[in-house]
């Protein structure tokens, strides 16, 4: 676990990332694979975002475009339709940030404009104008590992020799650009992107290489929630069985490093969180 202060601030409001933090997952679209078509109009999506709240999330992180595995892309409309109301809904009616899950430059403008505090990229801003309109908002940018740019192919025969060397080389390079497009080390995220483009093996051993890349200094999120490897490792249990094997899978997670856990699942995950805490909190003589 992460020692000292680590404050984020995410559009004027900070994050304390001095122990880890519960990033609770607001799907806006139809066919997000665990939850598609539950929380895709404002009404909705504000009470499961207070709901999450509630349960103790620190951040929301609001997608209008599903990148699981196969997943067709929408039109930049489509996406900019789901997701800003959204983000004008929520926004201004709790307590914590809102980050906003999109490659999009123009999703990234107006999500900002809107009140998101925090960018979530699964491309780690490389689609043509993402780095500029990510330094224009201002806002932190968590960089995430895919071996391609398409989530359609990402799963076709990917091929690492040492995967978790690989993904640390990859988000070390995506700093590097950042930097040289002026944003600031301090306000990146990293995430090795478990499931993406990545075998079962390929997730395992990078889960076991989780310490180092939390060493690479930025705040590492983590998302392995009621993914396929949660499924396989529990028997090819179905996503709506995963929940247990999710929080556990986060709490190992957290004692490798992790500073942000991204989870469907918030209420048990922070339970878990807090017995880890408790547990691992310095005793008297």
């Amino acid at each position: 676990m992460r020692e000292g202060s680590v404050m984020l601030d995410c559009g004027g409001q900070s994050l304390d990332l001095s122990r880890p933090r519960v990033m609770g997952i607001l799907n806006v679209t139809p066919d997000s694979f665990s939850d598609g078509g539950r929380h895709d109009d404002p009404g909705r999506a504000l009470d499961h975002a207070l709901a999450m709240v509630e349960a103790g999330a620190a951040i929301i992180d609001v997608g209008g475009e599903s990148t699981r595995p196969g997943a067709e892309p929408v039109p930049v409309e489509e996406e900019l339709a789901r997701v800003v109301p959204v983000v004008e809904s929520i926004a201004p009616r709790i307590p914590v940030p809102v980050s906003v899950d999109t490659s999009r430059p123009e999703v990234m403008i107006r999500a900002a404009a809107a009140g998101a505090g925090l960018i979530n990229d699964v491309r780690a801003l490389r689609l043509p104008g993402a780095l500029e309109a990510a330094r224009e908002t201002g806002l932190p940018v968590c960089l995430m590992h895919m071996c391609t740019l398409d989530p359609r192919t990402m799963q076709k025969d990917p091929h690492y020799d040492d995967v978790t060397a690989e993904v640390r080389d990859f988000l070390e390079a995506r700093v590097a650009a950042c930097e040289a497009a002026g944003i600031d080390r301090r306000h990146l995220v990293l995430d090795p992107g478990f499931g993406f483009g990545k075998t079962l093996e390929h997730n395992l051993a990078l889960f076991r290489g989780l310490p180092t890349l939390a060493d690479m200094g930025p705040p590492l999120l983590v998302g392995v929630s009621r993914k396929g490897m949660i499924g396989a490792l529990l028997g090819d249990r179905p996503v709506d069985q995963r929940v247990h094997g999710s929080v556990a899978a986060a709490l190992l997670a957290a004692q490798r490093g992790a500073a942000i856990l991204r989870v469907h699942d918030v209420g048990p995950t922070v339970d878990a969180l807090g017995i880890l805490a408790g547990l691992e909190a310095p005793t008297g003589p």
